[in-house]
């Protein structure tokens, strides 16, 4: 326990450690140096949050897995990464689940994305909130991706999701699940023809410099989540998980601000650095990827029901 809940001074003080892959500049940083601010002042300073971006202490995945063992207090870590904790989160990779910006907030901060959050906690994790990580698009080298056929036959760089992996297949591409710190290189050498990703991710981490080329079809929408190991919140009093859980859904308010500012500036940046931004007809990439609707119905009836909820509020 005192890897993941320190005391601090005469042992009032609980500091719950958190860490994450990003660096310090990006919006989800940002947000949680917020949320550190807001923990602080909400329980008087009997509650500190820290930070260790940078996968000082791993990767996405094994800061799950931290969590999981008790090493660990905290974490941001993608929907689409704990699919593989949580199979509920698949939902949340199916492409073109949204209507628009507005319907995704909805589901998200109502009672569906409550339940999501929550369907964790047999893992061993409890997610707290939600923050925006854009819509995600393809990347690449050679050329603009105009239409599905584009991605026939190409090496693509994907999350390591099964959800992620079946809609490449779909599209006709290769997936290649990769770690995020690898692809530049990959990129570089040819190990992968291409990516996809949301506008500051490709802008922070340079892969603009290899890909100059940008196609919006803005398949997915992927949230990222804040989680906490149910072992610090098990040690909380029902005071401190207040104060924990107000000081997160405070910093979700902040990220969405900041991300949206971030967008916008990652679109001035990328043209500035010779990206071809194109954006082509979705209809033809939906009409694609239409059977993984089936698929995952057959598959995950009684998930599938969060898909029948999720578009009655369209």
């Amino acid at each position: 326990m005192l890897l993941i809940m320190g005391c601090a001074g005469t042992g009032k003080v609980k500091v719950i450690k958190l860490g994450h892959g990003l660096g310090i500049s990006h919006p989800v940083h940002e947000a949680m140096v917020y949320m550190g601010e807001q923990l602080r002042e909400q329980s008087g300073g009997q509650l500190i949050l820290k930070i260790y971006p940078n996968q000082q202490l791993g990767t996405e995945r094994q800061l799950v897995e931290l969590l999981q063992i008790g090493s660990l207090g905290m974490t941001k870590v993608s929907s689409a990464t704990l699919e593989s904790f949580a199979p509920a989160m698949q939902v949340l990779s199916l492409p073109y689940l949204f209507e628009d910006d507005a319907h995704r907030d909805q589901v998200l901060n109502g009672p569906i994305g409550k339940e999501l959050l929550l369907s964790a906690e047999k893992y061993w994790l409890r997610g707290l909130c939600f923050y925006d990580a854009g819509k995600r698009s393809f990347y690449s080298k050679d050329a603009p991706i105009e239409r599905p056929e584009d991605l026939v036959g190409k090496k693509i760089r994907t999350l390591e999701s099964a959800m992620a992996i079946d809609m490449i297949k779909y599209f006709g591409g290769s997936p290649t699940p990769l770690a995020y710190g690898e692809l530049y290189t990959a990129l570089q050498q040819g190990v992968v023809d291409m990516a996809e990703n949301n506008p500051p991710s490709l802008y922070t981490s340079r892969h603009y410099e290899v890909c100059k080329f940008y196609s919006l079809d803005e398949h997915t929408a992927v949230p990222d989540v804040v989680v906490v190991s149910t072992k610090v919140w098990e040690l909380l009093t029902e005071e401190q998980r207040g104060w924990l859980q107000a000081a997160a859904d405070a910093s979700a308010v902040y990220q969405y601000q900041l991300w949206a500012t971030s967008v916008e500036e990652s679109f001035v940046e990328l043209k500035a650095g010779g990206v071809q931004i194109t954006r082509p007809d979705k209809e033809p990439f939906r009409s694609a990827v239409a059977p993984i609707y089936e698929e995952f119905a057959a598959n995950w009836p009684e998930l599938f029901t969060y898909v029948q909820q999720i578009n009655e509020l369209k």
